[in-house]
């Protein structure tokens, strides 16, 4: 990914000294591992996961609160300090710090929020269905989140349709199979999971250019 990496490198700072880079998308996208392979290839780059900040009692309700607590603070050049939500206790855990760096990736559903916008260098979204990126959550958490994911599904679709990220984003990400034979999206030399990133709705002012990303530098084209 070091295409992107870059990218995000030169981008101006949008928090205080800080490159604030949204990757938001439906519940079950993706984010999670795209994120961590972006902060890998940015040298270890902070990620602040939205699931440590949103809680049982408030799905989405949060923005004052890390604003408070983590916005600010950033803004400011400091180091803020969140308390990351314990979702088996069912509480706030232990302190954690979160100093500026050159470049912090939030991660999670609602990174777009209208509230999150104007901190924000720029947005990512992971354009996987709504009904693709559900389906494979529940897969992947199993039948004893049934009833979480009920729930969720319905705060989700209520978040979206009042404060929708997607128009907003400036790249779309996309997961693409990278093989010997090549796919629609992204050719390349061996079977590996890669990601297309293509301009998004706010980007429109780059809508000639396309970078796609593999796994492996080789791929970045």
């Amino acid at each position: 990914m070091r295409g992107l990496a870059s990218r995000l490198r030169h981008l101006p700072p949008s928090c205080g000294p800080v490159r604030l880079v949204g990757v938001d998308g439906h519940a079950g996208s993706g984010k999670s591992t795209f994120a961590a392979r972006l902060a890998a290839e940015l040298d270890g780059a902070p990620v602040l996961r939205l699931d440590d900040i949103a809680t049982h009692q408030e799905l989405f309700d949060w923005s004052e609160r890390l604003l408070r607590e983590v916005i600010e603070p950033l803004g400011q050049g400091r180091t803020a300090h969140y308390r990351p939500y314990d979702w088996r206790a069912r509480r706030p855990g232990p302190v954690r710090a979160l100093p500026p760096a050159p470049v912090i990736l939030i991660e999670g559903v609602g990174a777009g929020r209208r509230a999150l916008r104007p901190h924000l260098a720029l947005l990512l979204w992971m354009d996987m269905p709504r009904k693709d990126s559900w389906a494979r959550g529940r897969a992947r958490d199993g039948a004893e989140q049934e009833a979480f994911w009920d729930g969720w599904t319905e705060a989700e679709r209520e978040h979206f349709d009042t404060d929708p990220s997607r128009p907003h984003a400036g790249l779309l990400v996309r997961q693409a199979m990278v093989g010997p034979q090549g796919s629609e999206a992204v050719k390349g030399a061996r079977g590996t999971e890669g990601y297309e990133v293509r301009p998004g709705p706010a980007g429109a002012a780059d809508a000639g250019r396309v970078i796609t990303h593999g796994d492996d530098p080789s791929a970045v084209c």
